[in-house]
Formats: structure tokens, sequence, C-alpha cells
């Protein structure tokens, strides 16, 4: 009994609040929080700076900000547009909004409580990655459509680079493209990798004038 009086008075997002195609949280405990700040890292990790599922993907170069569902939707759907014609390619979004956000009306007088809700959005900070690419290899006649106009960067391919520079142009931040061998990023300053004691231990090279 104790049980589904619990489930009954648990608190549930309106039926209006979340469609099928928009990214949202099932149920959450409270609808209303506070707004927050986006994180700095500044704590030594480098958790989310490095793909883990795909072979190419795109992080946030520029400040930290806070992506709302919609350009996340946006920024999936053009990838996905570019690369369906793949069989297996995959798209993962390492990011997900589960932070509701209210908005009162413009001329508003102040008290009378919080704002409604008005969309789900999520506080990314500097380095983390957004999106990947990965699943099967991807070949380079997907998109050439705008592309020979730019050099190559980081031996992305041609396809790849197309559907994340497009990707990156609907995020309001600076983006950066990523791949395997892409250090990680602790913030603005990117982590080398220590040299090897092989290297450390090799004779140096004396130049010839």
């Amino acid at each position: 009994m104790f049980s589904l009086l619990r489930t009954t008075l648990a608190p549930r997002l309106p039926a209006s609040i979340r469609f099928r195609s928009q990214l949202a949280p099932r149920q959450v405990q409270h609808v209303k929080r506070h707004k927050g700040r986006v994180p700095i890292p500044i704590g030594g990790s480098t958790k989310g700076t490095t793909l883990a599922y795909g072979e190419w993907g795109i992080r946030i170069k520029g400040m930290g900000i806070r992506f709302s569902a919609k350009q996340l939707t946006t920024a999936e759907e053009v990838i996905k547009r570019k690369i369906k014609v793949v069989k297996g390619a995959k798209v993962y979004l390492r990011v997900f909004p589960d932070i509701p956000v209210c908005i009162k009306g413009n001329e508003t007088r102040m008290g009378k409580g919080k704002g409604t809700f008005e969309f789900w959005a999520t506080r990314v900070p500097t380095g983390r990655v957004i999106f990947e690419i990965g699943g099967t290899p991807i070949r380079e006649e997907l998109a050439r459509e705008g592309r020979n106009s730019y050099p190559p960067l980081f031996g992305i391919k041609t396809h790849t680079f197309t559907a994340l520079r497009q990707a990156a142009d609907k995020l309001p931040t600076i983006m950066e493209f990523i791949t395997r061998s892409t250090p990680p990023r602790l913030g603005n300053l990117i982590l080398q990798p220590e040299p090897s004691t092989e290297q450390l231990l090799s004779p140096t090279q004396t130049i010839e004038t």
C-alpha cells in the first residue's frame, strides 16, 4: 500500500512537455531547478575529453556553454542526414539535456514565484566531447559539396569533416575536430603525451653547420 502511495505521489512531468523526437528525461524529481553555472575544469580530470565510441568527433574549444535540447537535436539531425547512406554508421551523443530551464515573461513584476518551464538544457564545460561518428568505415564520396576549398584537418576524411563541420556550425560556441590520436584537453590546455623511455635515452641529433 505504501509503495502504491509513493508511486502516486511522485512528481511526474506533464504530458505536453516531452515528445518522442525531443531530448528530455523521462521523469525528474523537481520540474523547477536553480539556474546554476557552467562548471570550470580545474580539478585535473580529463574524463569526457577524448573519443570513447567512434572514430571522429567534435569537442568544445571555446568557452563552456549551456546547450538546449533543440540545439543538440538540430546538430544531430545534420550529422545523420550526411551519413545516412552508410549502412551501420552511428552517431553518439555524449551529453544529455536534463536541466529544466524556467523563463518569466518580459515586463513581469518581481515576485510571485519562479517562471514556467520552457525547455531542457545541459551545462557543458570546455573540452567536453559532444558528438562522435563511428560504427563502420565511411567512404569519402559521401559529401563533396562545399569541401574542396577546405584543407584536411587532423587527417579527417572529406565526408566526415563536412558532417561534423556543419554540425559545429549549428552550435553556439567554437568547436574542434578530434580523432582517436588527439590528446585530451584540460580546459584550454592540451595535454601532450609524455615521451617514452626510448625517446629519452636516444642520443640527441647534432645540427651540422
